[in-house]
């Protein structure tokens, strides 16, 4: 399928792009190995006004910088000094918004994504949950900033699900953000098992 195109990450409304990004396909290429599947859960950061996004009230640091930049780059952070976590930056530059890629379920490099997440045997925790999902397809720090149509990592276009077949709630682990915890800003596909808890 073709890589996404540029004004496509460009949109200004950033749930409309957590939404529509499900069903698209998320691949790496790191050393030669391609690892990759389906976008199945999503979470949007609404820029300067979202008080869960790093870039809240226009906070521009070496780390937040990237998410000012134009959509269609990656942003991806150290969180709890464990897991990298991989973001798509949206809307247009200097409107810090991003989305946060969840979970996916594997269709490409399973073997290798196994090995990396040292698994005997295919479960959905191999890719469900921010953490588990990078450490599967080998995303770190090294691909900050990279262009989403780059050769290590891109995302082609694919299915495209209706909002009868999305489940909408709150964010995961934003409580600090106190009443914008409250916004349904976390997107996942009805019934697909590779998701991260809670689910229903």
């Amino acid at each position: 399928m073709p890589k996404l195109p540029l004004s496509f990450y460009q949109q200004e409304d950033v749930v409309s792009v957590a939404k529509q990004l499900l069903g698209k396909s998320l691949f790496t290429n790191i050393n030669g190995q391609l690892k990759g599947g389906i976008i199945t859960e999503t979470e949007a950061y609404d820029g300067v006004i979202d008080k869960a996004c790093h870039a809240y009230g226009g906070r521009n640091t070496n780390r937040t910088a990237t998410m000012f930049l134009n959509g269609g780059v990656t942003y991806v952070y150290l969180c709890y000094g464990i897991h990298h976590l991989l973001n798509v930056v949206s809307g247009k530059q200097g409107n810090p918004q991003a989305v946060l890629i969840r979970a996916i379920e594997p269709t490409v490099g399973v073997e290798i994504m196994l090995q990396r997440r040292k698994m005997e045997k295919l479960a959905p925790r191999i890719t469900a949950g921010p953490g588990a999902l990078s450490q599967a397809l080998g995303i770190d720090k090294q691909l900050n900033g990279k262009d989403l149509s780059a050769t290590e990592i891109w995302i082609e276009d694919a299915e495209t699900f209706n909002d009868e077949e999305i489940v909408a709630t709150t964010r995961i682990g934003v409580a600090y953000a106190k009443e914008h915890a409250l916004w349904p800003f976390r997107f996942y596909i009805k019934g697909n098992k590779y998701v991260s808890k809670p689910n229903s």
